[in-house]
C-alpha cells in the first residue's frame, strides 16, 4: 500500500488540486482571491489563478501527513515566510488566517475535514479521496520510472 510521504509532493498536489477543482462543488474560490495577498511577507497577488485549490490540496496533504489535529494558527505558520525589511534583517511572518479558515470551512462543508477542539483532521472520506490520489499519482510515476516499483510494495 502507497501512503502520502512516498510519493512527490508536488506531483500529489497538482493531482489533487484538479481533482478538486473538477469534482468537489463545495470548493469554489471567493470574488476577492484575485485581490488578496497570502500573508504580509508577501510583494503581491500570487501568480497562479487556482492557487485556492492548490492551497485547498496543499491543506488535505498535510492533515493527511500529519497524525496531531492542526489548527488556523498551525496552518498559518506552515505558510508564513522572511518579511524582507530592505536593509534591516528579515523576520518571519505568519500567512494571511482569513483564506486558509475559509478554505477549511470549505473542505469541512464538503465532508473532507471535520473540526475537533485542538485542530482539524481529515475524515475517513477525506483520507480515501487522497489515498486514492496517491495511488494514482504512483502508479503514473512507475509508468515513467519502472525502478520506483519496489517502493510501493
Amino acid at each position: 500500500m502507497v501512503t502520502v510521504g512516498e510519493v512527490p509532493a508536488d506531483a500529489l498536489i497538482r493531482r489533487l488540486s484538479e481533482y478538486l477543482k473538477e469534482n468537489v462543488k463545495e470548493i469554489r474560490p471567493p470574488s476577492w482571491v484575485s485581490i488578496v495577498k497570502l500573508g504580509v511577507h508577501k510583494e503581491g497577488t500570487p501568480e497562479d489563478l487556482d492557487w485556492w485549490y492548490v492551497r485547498a490540496a496543499s491543506i488535505l496533504r498535510k492533515l493527511a501527513v500529519s497524525s496531531e489535529p492542526i489548527g488556523v494558527g498551525t496552518f498559518s505558520v506552515i505558510y508564513g515566510g522572511s518579511k524582507r525589511r530592505g536593509s534591516a534583517p528579515p523576520h518571519f511572518r505568519r500567512a494571511a488566517r482569513s483564506n486558509l479558515r475559509k478554505i477549511l470551512q470549505q473542505l469541512e462543508r464538503a465532508g473532507l475535514v471535520a473540526r475537533t477542539p485542538r485542530g482539524r483532521v481529515l475524515t475517513p472520506k477525506g483520507q480515501s479521496l487522497v489515498s486514492s490520489i496517491v495511488f494514482k499519482v504512483y502508479t503514473e510515476l512507475v509508468r515513467e520510472r519502472p525502478e520506483l516499483q519496489k517502493y510501493g510494495s
